[in-house]
């Protein structure tokens, strides 16, 4: 009893409890820079003329790409920051499965680390696979 205790370096309890901390983690960081994203927007457009949702405008260039994102972030500017938000919320379940990942590497567990790498691949090929970079 005492070998499988000890070839169990981490339970399954364990690991749906730290899954659970993490996606709850990233979500409430992500629901924070945005809301301070938001607030700094209303703060220095509040009082402009009120927008046309007729028609439709896509976001600026400059915060579509992660440099301008960045970019922005670093002089605060209000809509990077949201956009950085969204990019956190989007990389919170990738962070699942990356940490799911090195939990059945833990385990030793060959056929759901295969499975696992392949949800991430497909993940990550279409998150990535549409940015303009």
């Amino acid at each position: 009893m005492k070998n499988s205790i000890s070839k169990q370096l981490i339970g399954d309890r364990d690991v749906e409890k730290i899954v659970g901390q993490l996606l709850r983690f990233g979500v409430i960081t992500a629901s924070l820079v945005v809301l301070l994203g938001g607030i700094l927007f209303l703060t220095q457009n509040g009082n402009g003329p009120r927008p046309d949702y007729h028609i439709f405008k896509g976001e600026q260039d400059s915060f579509i790409t992660f440099e301008g994102i960045f970019m922005g972030l670093f002089t605060f500017k209000p809509m990077a920051i949201i956009q950085f938000g969204v990019l956190l919320l989007i990389i919170t379940p990738i962070m699942r499965i990356v940490f799911s990942l090195f939990a059945f590497m833990l385990e030793k567990d060959k056929l759901y680390v295969i499975i696992t790498l392949i949800v991430l691949g497909i993940i990550l090929a279409s998150t990535f696979g549409g940015l303009k970079v």
